[in-house]
């Protein structure tokens, strides 16, 4: 008799089956990658007067330096997310830099937004998991 080690449950991926934790942790992503992108097509449309405190933010005072910066981000999470579905460990490690990075900044906003902000760090962490537990190379 030979113990079996637990681990994550064996996808065969000519099937064409995914692991629902890699779907959920690609949507995530995706739907960030759309947030971001309409974050960026805000920026660039925006035509009001800026805050004074965006002097102190790490991009500058040029709303459109923000929105080019939104635009490469949401563009990296979308194609991160279709090349998840498709078992790519680089998307995967661009999953973890991207779940880390959410669940680290949004508790910045902590004192302001309690809820949202536990609600983005709740996420980031799924994402996390999913992608450390169920996202690695499938066995032959």
């Amino acid at each position: 008799m030979t113990a079996t080690q637990p681990g994550p449950p064996v996808v065969d991926v000519d099937s064409g089956e995914r692991d629902p934790w890699i779907i959920f942790a690609a949507t995530v992503l995706g739907l960030a990658g759309v947030m971001r992108i309409l974050d960026a097509i805000w920026a660039f449309g925006f035509k009001g007067s800026l805050p004074e405190n965006l002097e102190d933010g790490i991009l500058g005072s040029n709303i459109k330096t923000y929105g080019w910066t939104w635009l490469v981000v949401g563009v990296v999470l979308l194609v991160s997310s279709v090349l998840l579905l498709g078992h790519s460990q680089i998307a995967r490690w661009v999953g973890f830099v991207a779940a880390a990075v959410v669940g680290l900044t949004a508790m910045a906003w902590m004192p302001y937004y309690p809820v949202w902000s536990l609600m983005y760090i709740t996420g980031a962490v799924l994402v996390f998991y999913a992608l450390a537990r169920h996202g690695g190379r499938e066995a032959p």
